[in-house]
């Protein structure tokens, strides 16, 4: 599927760069600042995985994988009767969204109660975690802004919805369940 046997290409040199279908488009385009913000969410799970266990290790590798899939949705504009496709067109489908939704309840049968906003922090995973949570939901607030005005498949608006939420509750997790979460006190240093 993918050959890359030359890394530069000089192609992007005038600001433009090339969607999965070939389409060229300015490099500041929101189609492309959607994907290049999931990229940047893949990133950053590079580095929450430097401080993650091995259970926690193989589900960040697993929606890492999934963010290339979403990446790989959003660059290819969904158009009707596009038979120049050399392949089938790569898109997140509802299995996926299903399977961070088990994973969260999963992941929050373990946890007390939430009774104050938590702020990032605790263990290095966790705020690697969080740091990941908010990049997630730039890419799906650009992702929702690029629905506004070109066709996005739905369940990858879905997708990064449940995943910032997976975030948040793998976060929770790596402070101990919950239990060494840095916890917001409203007003503290008025």
């Amino acid at each position: 599927m993918v050959v890359l046997s030359k890394i530069y290409t000089r192609t992007g040199d005038k600001g433009e760069t090339a969607l999965g279908n070939g389409d060229r488009v300015a490099k500041h385009s929101l189609r492309v600042s959607a994907y290049g913000t999931v990229d940047e969410t893949n990133a950053a799970i590079g580095i929450a995985r430097l401080h993650s266990s091995d259970e926690m290790d193989l589900a960040l590798a697993r929606v890492s994988n999934d963010m290339f899939d979403l990446g790989a949705d959003l660059c290819t504009p969904d158009r009707e009767n596009d038979e120049t496709a050399p392949y089938p067109r790569l898109r997140i489908i509802d299995s996926q969204v299903d399977r961070l939704e088990a994973e969260i309840d999963a992941m929050n049968s373990r946890l007390t109660i939430l009774r104050s906003f938590i702020l990032p922090g605790g263990t290095a995973l966790a705020a690697h975690l969080h740091q990941c949570r908010t990049v997630c939901r730039r890419a799906e607030r650009l992702t929702v802004e690029l629905a506004v005005v070109e066709d996005v498949n739905p369940a990858a608006v879905k997708y990064l919805n449940r995943l910032s939420d997976w975030f948040f509750v793998a976060g929770r997790i790596a402070n101990n369940d919950g239990k060494d979460d840095v916890l917001w006190v409203p007003g503290l240093t008025r």
